[in-house]
C-alpha cells in the first residue's frame, strides 16, 4: 500500500480523534481559546459544548412505580392501552422540562417512571397525577340497577334510614332509599380522554360564563353520537379523575347543576361538547391544558412504590465509575505496552481514539449514561483489547515463521479477522436481545455494549491496522524485539 495513502488515512484518523476528544471534553479547548482571545484580542469561537445526559443513578432523582386499572379493558386491548398511557405520561412530563425521563411498561399493568434530577417525590407525583382521566358515564339499565341493589347489605340500608330520621326527623322507607341509590348508579362508556382532540377555555358571551370547549376525534365523534342516541331522556355524566361529576344535556351543554335534572334530549352530532359550571378562567385554562397534554386512557392511582436517589449518592457513584474506568484503562495500557511493546503502544493510541469516539457518539445520540451503561462501556473496552490481542498474537506467529514485517502484518490481520468478527458479532446479538427485552437498567448496559463492540471492530481493524502499516519499510521493522 502506498505510503502517501497510509499517511493521509492516519491524518484523517487524528483529525477524527481531535474532534471526538474535544466533543467529549470541550472545557480544555475552550479554556485555551479564551486565553488566546484575551492575549491577542481575537474572537475565536468555542467548541460545541454538549453535556452528557446522566441517568437517575448518577445525578439523583425519583423512581416511581404505578399500577394501571385494566379491569374494564379487554385482554386484546390492554397492551395498546398501556402503550398509550406510557406515551401520554412521557409527553406530560416533558412539558415540565425534565431531561430524558424514562417511562416504560413492566409486566401487564405496571408503569415505571424515572425522573433524573427531580429530587422532590411530591413534585414528581404531581407532574403525573395532574394529567386528568376523562370519561363519560351513563346510567345503569333497570336490570343492572336491580342486580347492583342485591349486593347492598341490609345493614347499610337500615343505617341510612336511621341516619335520616335522626338528622331530619323524617321517616323514610327502605324502598325510598333504594330508589335514591338506584339513581346514583352510573357506568363507564367507551368514550374516554383517548378520543379527545382538543380542549379550550372560552368565555360564553351571552351568559358571560367560563366554559371548556371539547372537540372529539372522528372516532370519538361517532362514539359520542351513539352514546347520546341511546341515552335520550337520561342524564349523561362526565368524570374527571373519577371525582368531578358533570352532566350533559341535549344541546351538548355540560353543567354542574343537579345530577339528575339535565337529560339528553336528542342525538348530538358534530363531536363537540362544552363544560360549564363553577369555573373561573384560570381553573378552566388549567383543566384545558391538562386535557390537551393527554387525558389518560386508563386509570392510575398513587404510586405503589417510590424511591429517591440523592445528588450526593449520584455524584459518588459517578466519581467511582470514572475512577474505575481510568484505572481499568491504565491497567490495560500497561499490560499491552509491557507484553506487546511497540505494538501495544500503538494499540493504546487506538484505544484512546476508541474511547473518545464512543463518548462523542453517546453525546450525539443524547444517550443517557447510567451505572449499567458505564459497565457496558468498560466491558466493550475489554472486547476492544481482546481484538488487539488476537491480531498481535497472530502477527507474532507469522514473524516467527520467518515472514517479512509487511507480509506478517497483513497475514496477522487477515487470519485474526474471523475470530474478531465472530466474537464481537455474538456479543452484539446478545446485547440487541437484551436491549429489546430488558428493563431500563439492562437497556443502558446493552446500548453501550452494542456501540462499544461496533467501534472496537473499527478500532482494531482500521485504526490499529494503519498505525502499524506506517512502520512498514522503516528501520523499526528490523528490530524484532519491538514487536
Amino acid at each position: 500500500m502506498a505510503k502517501k495513502r497510509i499517511y493521509l488515512i492516519l491524518f484523517f484518523i487524528f483529525i477524527l480523534a481531535f474532534f471526538a476528544g474535544n466533543l467529549s471534553w470541550p472545557e480544555y479547548f475552550n479554556q485555551a481559546v479564551d486565553l488566546i482571545n484575551s492575549k491577542i484580542g481575537s474572537s475565536f469561537p468555542h467548541f460545541w459544548n454538549v453535556p452528557f445526559r446522566l441517568g437517575l443513578d448518577l445525578q439523583g432523582g425519583t423512581h416511581l412505580v404505578y399500577e394501571a386499572d385494566l379491569s374494564a379493558i379487554n385482554n386484546e386491548s390492554r397492551a395498546k392501552k398501556m402503550e398509550e398511557l406510557r406515551d401520554i405520561i412521557e409527553r406530560r412530563i416533558n412539558i415540565y422540562g425534565v431531561s430524558e425521563p424514562i417511562v416504560q411498561i413492566q409486566g401487564e399493568n405496571r408503569l415505571i417512571v424515572e425522573l433524573a434530577g427531580v429530587k422532590d417525590v411530591k413534585e414528581a407525583i404531581n407532574m403525573i397525577g395532574e394529567t386528568p382521566y376523562l370519561e363519560f358515564r351513563e346510567k345503569f339499565s333497570s336490570e343492572e340497577q336491580d342486580e347492583a341493589i342485591k349486593n347492598i347489605p341490609e345493614e347499610q340500608i337500615s343505617s341510612i334510614v336511621e341516619e335520616v330520621k335522626q338528622n331530619s326527623g323524617r321517616n323514610i322507607t327502605k324502598e325510598e332509599v333504594l330508589n335514591v341509590i338506584k339513581e346514583s348508579f352510573f357506568k363507564t362508556t367507551e368514550l374516554t380522554g383517548e378520543y379527545l382532540k382538543s380542549a379550550e377555555a372560552v368565555i360564553e358571551q351571552s351568559a358571560n360564563k367560563i366554559e371548556i370547549s371539547l372537540e372529539f376525534t372522528k372516532d370519538g365523534e361517532n362514539i359520542f353520537e351513539q352514546i347520546t342516541e341511546r341515552n335520550i331522556g337520561k342524564p349523561l355524566a362526565i368524570y374527571l379523575d373519577g371525582m368531578s361529576i358533570i352532566d350533559t344535556n341535549g344541546d351538548g351543554q355540560i353543567t354542574s347543576e343537579d345530577l339528575y335534572a339535565p337529560v339528553v334530549q336528542g342525538k348530538i352530532s358534530g363531536g363537540k361538547a362544552v363544560i360549564t359550571g363553577d369555573l373561573d378562567l384560570k381553573k378552566a385554562k388549567q383543566i384545558a391544558l391538562r386535557l390537551n397534554s393527554g387525558a389518560l386512557p386508563v386509570k392510575i392511582g398513587e404510586p405503589i412504590s417510590q424511591s429517591t436517589v440523592g445528588p450526593t449518592l449520584g455524584a459518588v457513584s459517578l466519581n467511582k465509575s470514572l475512577v474505575a474506568g481510568i484505572y481499568g484503562f491504565l491497567a490495560i495500557a500497561v499490560f499491552l505496552i509491557l507484553y506487546y511493546r511497540l505494538s501495544g503502544f500503538l494499540a493504546v493510541l487506538a484505544l484512546f481514539v476508541y474511547v473518545v469516539i464512543i463518548l462523542s457518539l453517546l453525546k450525539l445520540m443524547s444517550a443517557t449514561m447510567t451505572l449499567s451503561g458505564i459497565a457496558g462501556f468498560i466491558l466493550s473496552l475489554g472486547m476492544a483489547v481482546d481484538a488487539n490481542v488476537l491480531i498481535f498474537s497472530r502477527f507474532r506467529e507469522e514473524l516467527k515463521l520467518g515472514k517479512s514485517f509487511g507480509i506478517a502484518l497483513e497475514e496477522g490481520f487477515r487470519r485474526s479477522w474471523p475470530s474478531v468478527r465472530d466474537g464481537n458479532l455474538t456479543v452484539i446479538i446478545v446485547a440487541v436481545i437484551l436491549f429489546f427485552f430488558g428493563t431500563s437498567f439492562v437497556k443502558g448496559f446493552s446500548l453501550t455494549l452494542i456501540i462499544g463492540n461496533i467501534v472496537s471492530v473499527f478500532s482494531a481493524n482500521f485504526i490499529t491496522s494503519y498505525l502499524m502499516r506506517a512502520f512498514v519499510g522503516t528501520r523499526f521493522e528490523k528490530w524484532k524485539w519491538l514487536w
